[in-house]
């Protein structure tokens, strides 16, 4: 037996024994093998070609050649690749053929054909096709988090970041767009090579190109050149948003150019729209993907679809100093590049969107997403641990996208507008086409606050859920003696959220708003002390405080009067939040209160909020036999209240809304009229989208000859692409069980899961309310299923696929089933359950509610 002597003599020889043998092979890209490669590897060059065949399930053969600085040759190589051995030819490395070895999704080369310095790896292989979204006229690369190693051989990691030289071979009628500039194309036959100049220093994520039949037009708004490739035919559209969109863009870049003090950091500005795209957008440098659908934008576009256009295009550029120019080290960090690009949107939107309201967009576009998701037993911090970028995916979610701006703001606040800036121009700098962690920018931060940034950062960023707020006031002699607030976590635990946010006084002839610095568990506001007691108190009045905010019970009756739009939206907001957590209100009384607004309401987004919570109340919180006497009324009430305002936005979202709950024969013959006739309601403007909604409506409530109507729906479509789209979704839309338990059952292969938004489209339908007595028992498989959509899916899949699934349901059985999964399943990948249960969510509180306050419809 050795000793502890001869053991601690041993130590350096053992260390170097596990250094030579390199990091363990293990599927993925896992944090060991990221950190081994950082530590050996510089200058990473990549040297591609892909030649694309005209059919869409022909296999891509392709070449690379890698280079790259090696700093230690002591252990093996190994090269990321998500596909089998046969998809691999000839390797050589430094000129020497090797034999190939893989394992474990990588290639492994061997540390013998390797040198210290330069090194050179040549290899033949066919793309994988999981992330390359081909399509019979065109094909878009999507890699972000970890899938440039389902197309390439690689070193997938963020930190690793690299110069991209690539050639595409594509049909002749197809045009090409990547990273860098086109530096020169050719012709041989029936087949077009474009080579293009070298890409920036970019991480694999955002290496991208996009190739097929594209229209394309190019403009220079403040002189910078800039192309646009889209597949949109509809003339209308494209001539009212491409002035827009370039408008935006340029307004974006003016504006972040200004803020940063950086120059825009890329050498071209290019961007295409592409159908059915499975996010808003990706942030390739010199080459934005962005959903089309978003972009191209008809006459009768509502005010939301008007802010998530600006929104989405401010957000893309943004990410070009956020994400592309300064990159996280390792994905735990991609809310740090998410979080800046909404927050910089939010700023921009400010500029590009003059006629807007700031303060009601960022609340109402962040709260309820961000609520959403904290008030869930699934809520999971901002910052998330990864071990393995394959699990990289499940760490997107609203906490990223909503919770952190909301969180970024505060910070902002706390700091104030300027210290915080040139924080951040202190950060883009120093780390200028590098990477950097969050716990760096704190560190930058902390230097320009006397705040203690770390235990501000240990609640807002590392921890989950949102603080509950209560209050007690007591009044005398008609004045406020003393006015106390407390927070605690909703789960019951002593933490403290240190924010600031407004609570209104609000009294019969006007309103004084108090900023309430809440640093501790229990704030005495004396401001207020002495002040004429209020008609009652209005929580977040200015919309930036977070947190489950409690609802004044004498403010019910006046809520629709207050003159602040952000005033009215906090209070909607308040009163769906304290509904769903069964304080104050309950769904009956909640629809109550709703019902009078409809026509009141002057703001655009705040209808939307009213809106939305009458649609949830009637289809989340109305048993299935109560609705139709409902629906009766508020057919009625939603009609008048269409007839009586006048901007033709605010109508058209009434009507979607009376399209979507409609459940009588003679509303259901009104929509088929308007369908029919093409004819909508006096001031609504329909799109031909809106007209296969309406279609697709009839279709769900079984109207008379509705497969009919789908079929001359069908044949109106004028875009090659919205009719593939329809075709894919009519056995979803079929009113035959049988004809939709087989769609759902090809689900099960990944090949019908290709479309992703069309297969969430197609899951609305399956799972409609009006279908759930059918549609119930789809819920196990679409569980059992998870996995494999984690693995095969893209980043947002998962939970669009879970929301699409649960969203509706309500009944004990089916909250049953779904903790009989996760019962089933004590081991469960954590972070796929906690998208379970932030999903299940409403599944258990509509249990709850309507077995312990009963249904909307109890209250008439």
């Amino acid at each position: 037996m050795l000793s502890a002597k001869h053991l601690l003599l041993l130590l350096p020889f053992l260390s170097t024994l596990g250094h030579a043998q390199g990091p363990a092979i293990t599927t993925g890209v896992s944090q060991e093998l990221a950190q081994h490669r950082t530590r050996v590897l510089r200058q990473v060059a990549y040297k591609l070609h892909f030649n694309v065949p005209p059919q869409v399930t022909a296999p891509i053969p392709a070449t690379e050649e890698i280079t790259f600085q090696l700093l230690d040759n002591a252990a093996p190589l190994q090269l990321d690749f998500k596909e089998k051995s046969d998809h691999v030819g000839r390797i050589t490395v430094n000129g020497q053929p090797q034999p190939l070895t893989v394992q474990q999704e990588h290639l492994v080369i061997p540390a013998a054909a390797l040198r210290v310095g330069e090194n050179r790896v040549a290899i033949e292989f066919t793309a994988g096709n999981l992330s390359l979204n081909r399509n019979p006229e065109y094909l878009y690369t999507l890699l972000v988090p970890d899938r440039a190693r389902t197309v390439f051989p690689c070193f997938d990691q963020p930190d690793v970041k690299a110069v991209f030289h690539l050639t595409l071979t594509v049909p002749t009628e197809w045009q090409a767009v990547a990273n860098g500039p086109v530096a020169d194309s050719s012709r041989v036959g029936a087949r077009q090579t474009y080579r293009f100049q070298p890409s920036d220093t970019i991480s694999t994520y955002l290496f991208a190109f996009v190739a097929g039949k594209f229209r394309h037009t190019a403009r220079q708004p403040d002189g910078r050149p800039m192309h646009l490739y889209y597949r949109e035919t509809d003339q209308e559209k494209i001539s009212r948003s491409l002035g827009p969109i370039f408008d935006i863009q340029a307004g974006a870049l003016k504006f972040l150019t200004e803020y940063t003090q950086i120059p825009y950091p890329f050498r071209k500005f290019d961007f295409a729209a592409l159908p059915d795209f499975q996010y808003g957008g990706m942030e390739h440098a010199g080459a934005i993907d962005y959903k089309a659908s978003t972009l191209f934008l008809d006459e009768g576009a509502t005010r939301d679809q008007l802010n998530a256009r600006a929104n989405l295009l401010a957000h893309e550029t943004a990410h070009m100093w956020f994400g592309d120019l300064v990159t996280m080290r390792w994905f735990d960090d991609v809310w740090t590049k998410e979080v800046f690009a909404n927050f910089m949107a939010d700023k921009i939107s400010v500029v590009t969107q003059p006629d807007g309201n700031f303060d009601l967009k960022f609340l109402t576009d962040h709260y309820p997403a961000a609520y959403a998701v904290d008030r869930t037993a699934g809520a999971n911090p901002i910052r998330q641990p990864l071990d393995n970028l394959q699990d990289a995916g499940s760490l997107y979610g609203n906490i990223i996208y909503h919770k952190a701006p909301i969180m970024m703001r505060q910070l902002e606040r706390l700091m104030g507008q300027e210290a915080f800036r040139d924080g951040l121009r202190a950060y883009l700098k120093r780390y200028a086409y590098h990477n950097a962690t969050w716990p760096d920018l704190i560190h930058i931060l902390d230097e320009r606050t006397p705040t203690d940034l770390q235990a501000w950062n240990k609640v807002w960023v590392n921890e989950p859920g949102r603080p509950q707020f209560d209050y007690w006031l007591r009044v005398q002699n008609g004045k406020i003696k003393r006015f106390n607030i407390d927070q605690k976590g909703e789960d019951g635990s002593r933490r403290v959220w240190p924010q600031q946010f407004e609570v209104a006084l609000v009294y019969a002839d006007h309103v004084e708003e108090l900023t309430v610095d809440m640093r501790a568990d229990k704030v005495r506001v004396r401001e207020a002390e002495g002040k004429p007691a209020p008609r009652f108190i209005l929580f977040n009045s200015s919309g930036q405080g977070y947190g489950l905010f409690p609802v004044d019970a004498q403010s019910m009756p006046y809520l629709g009067q207050l003159q602040s739009p952000v005033m009215r939206a906090a209070a909607y907001i308040n009163l769906t939040e304290n509904m769903l957590s069964g304080r104050a209100v309950s769904p009956a009384q909640l629809l109550m209160l709703v019902r009078p607004l409809l026509a009141q309401e002057s703001e655009e987004l705040n209808l939307n909020l009213l809106l939305d919570q009458l649609t949830t109340v009637f289809w989340r919180f109305t048993p299935p036999a109560q609705r139709p006497t409902l629906a009766a009324t508020l057919e009625s009430e939603l009609w008048q209240a269409m007839q009586q305002v006048d901007a033709p936005n605010k109508k058209k979202q009434l009507f979607k809304t009376y399209a979507s709950i409609t459940l009588s024969q003679a509303a259901q013959d009104r929509l088929h009229t308007i369908w029919q006739t093409k004819q909508p309601p006096a001031g609504v403007k329909l799109s031909e989208d809106d007209y296969t909604d309406l279609a697709a409506a009839l279709a769900l409530r079984a109207y008379p000859g509705h497969q009919q109507i789908l079929q001359t729906q069908l044949q109106r479509i004028q875009n090659p692409d919205r009719r593939l789209r329809l075709q894919y979704l009519l056995p979803a839309l079929s009113d035959d069980v049988a004809t939709r338990d087989g769609f759902f059952a090809g689900l099960a292969e990944d090949k019908n899961r290709q479309k992703e938004a069309w297969v969430l489209s197609a899951l609305g339908y399956l799972h409609h309310p009006l279908r759930a007595a059918t549609s119930e028992k789809y819920l196990p498989q679409s569980l059992a299923l998870l996995e494999e959509i984690q693995q095969t899916g893209d980043i947002f899949f998962p939970q669009s696929w879970l929301q699409a699934t649960f969203r509706w349901y309500q009944t004990p059985t089916a909250a049953a089933t779904i903790r009989s999964f996760l019962q089933a399943h004590p081991t469960y990948n954590p972070k796929l359950k906690a998208k379970v249960l932030q999903a299940a969510d409403n599944v258990f509180r509509a249990e709850k509610l309507i077995g312990e306050k009963g249904s909307a419809a109890a209250g008439q």
